[in-house]
């Protein structure tokens, strides 16, 4: 099989797309055949060697499939042929990759797979902020920062589909129209000034009751000057490459609270099984849909990881895998 290679030098101008031997089925393990492997920003930080995850070098990158399972072992729940996706520590970016059962998620056949590719991390981390951490209801304001990203638009949908009112921001016109596309019922440029003055003013003064923030920086420090009494900060990462040092005073004087949102398949194995059961109840109902662009090849996974490194993106960027060569979405 094909897969890039991240080698013994750190950065994305040593990957190599190399051929090693395609993976077999083990036990509590499915192999699958690979249509769609969804890019993130952790792989990049993973690529330079700046990640929490730190596999030994070199190693395979990448961390969402999907695709169609090709193998199983012996008295597994899943049969060759069945439409999946799932998250990978890593060795995503390969044309076959050996998954854990309990990460693996069924894909309805009304979902594409580049659209699937999207589900196991920013949309799991999406369902975990606001379902698991926040615990969201019907009737809150719920602030999402880089609503046009992966976990953004995710973030959108979801806090949507459980009754918020979303008030997203993003940096450009284009951006912001594709949240109000998924739901948002207020959007504000984040490159304004004031763009904090106009989220109180959105909440009559009172703010967001829930902040999604994937940016960090002076994004995630302004976002305690707009949050309501009693709010939520959820800090879901740091796209902006800055971490904010949060004042505490602030969050003493407003009672709120700034939790990280973090998940591991090991450590949270019975919650993972709830969001996943949500999320894809969500899907099928229809009130869920990713925004994938396969717009690349999986040759052509250095440039799209550039075009991710630089924003210049909306939802998921995904490579496709097809046999004609060129994407199809399905």
């Amino acid at each position: 099989m094909r897969c890039w290679v991240a080698g013994e030098e750190a950065g994305l101008s040593n990957l190599k797309l190399e051929t090693r031997d395609k993976p077999r089925p083990e036990p509590g393990h499915v192999v699958i055949r690979t249509e769609a492997a969804a890019l993130n920003f952790s792989d990049i930080l993973m690529i330079d060697g700046k990640y929490q995850v730190r596999p030994e070098r070199p190693f395979v990158p990448g961390q969402e499939v999907a695709g169609v399972v090709e193998a199983v072992p012996e008295g597994s729940k899943w049969k060759p042929g069945d439409r999946v996706a799932a998250k990978v520590y890593w060795g995503g970016f390969a044309e076959y990759v050996l998954l854990r059962d309990d990460m693996v998620i069924p894909l309805p056949d009304s979902i594409s797979f580049a659209q699937g590719a999207a589900l196991p991390v920013v949309y799991t981390t999406a369902m975990v902020a606001l379902h698991h951490t926040a615990r969201v209801q019907s009737g809150q304001t719920v602030l999402v920062h880089a609503a046009a990203g992966g976990v953004g638009l995710a973030a959108v949908e979801i806090a949507k589909a459980a009754g918020a009112r979303v008030i997203a921001t993003a940096s450009s016109p284009g951006k912001l129209q594709i949240a109000v596309d998924h739901g948002a019922d207020v959007t504000i440029n984040y490159r304004d000034d004031d763009w904090k003055d106009q989220v109180k003013a959105a909440t009559d003064g009172r703010g967001a009751d829930i902040i999604v923030d994937p940016v960090g920086g002076d994004v995630a420090l302004q976002s305690l000057r707009c949050i309501a009494r009693g709010g939520t900060l959820l800090i879901v990462g740091f796209a902006s490459g800055k971490i904010a040092e949060l004042p505490s005073n602030l969050l003493l004087l407003k009672k709120v609270s700034a939790q990280g949102v973090m998940w591991d398949h090991n450590l949270d194995a019975d919650m993972i099984a709830q969001v996943t059961h949500q999320m894809v109840d969500l899907l099928i109902a229809g009130k869920i849909n990713p925004l994938s662009h396969q717009d690349y090849m999986l040759e052509d996974l250095p440039q799209a990881l550039e075009s991710l490194g630089n924003r210049a993106s909306t939802g998921k960027l995904v490579l496709g895998f097809n046999s004609e060569g060129k994407p199809d979405g399905k």
